[in-house]
């Protein structure tokens, strides 16, 4: 069993930056690889960004690529979720996701979830 907590959300003017954070629960941290999603209102969930177990691969949306930086540290069993250049379209609710398996963008692969941090950017 893993258990995620998201922070670090927020309101921030278009341009700005914010730094999300999850951190789970459970000694086999390192066994699962992590992915972010988000969900605007009235929008279906869709895929952020991910990274591998190790955190030598990383994955992202090409409505993010060049802006946001997916990165880990297992010694303390948290990814980080970097987010630069922040625009309106980013205001969403933002999950941390974990799956035994490899880095996928599709949520259906995910296994466990947080509850969500939100993002809110102002133009």
């Amino acid at each position: 069993q893993v258990q995620l907590v998201e922070s670090g959300g927020g309101l921030v003017q278009a341009g700005g930056s914010l730094r999300l954070s999850c951190a789970a629960s459970g000694r086999t941290f390192s066994m699962y690889a992590k992915g972010w999603f988000r969900q605007a209102p009235g929008k279906e969930r869709e895929f952020v960004a991910a990274v591998s177990r190790g955190g030598t691969s990383t994955y992202y949306a090409d409505s993010v690529k060049g802006r946001f930086t997916i990165s880990r540290d297992n010694a303390k069993n948290t990814v980080y979720l970097q987010m630069n250049s922040l625009k309106p379209e980013d205001t969403a609710v933002y999950y941390c996701a974990a799956n035994l398996m490899v880095a996928t963008t599709k949520s259906s692969d995910y296994d466990y979830w947080g509850h969500g941090t939100q993002v809110t950017v102002s133009s």
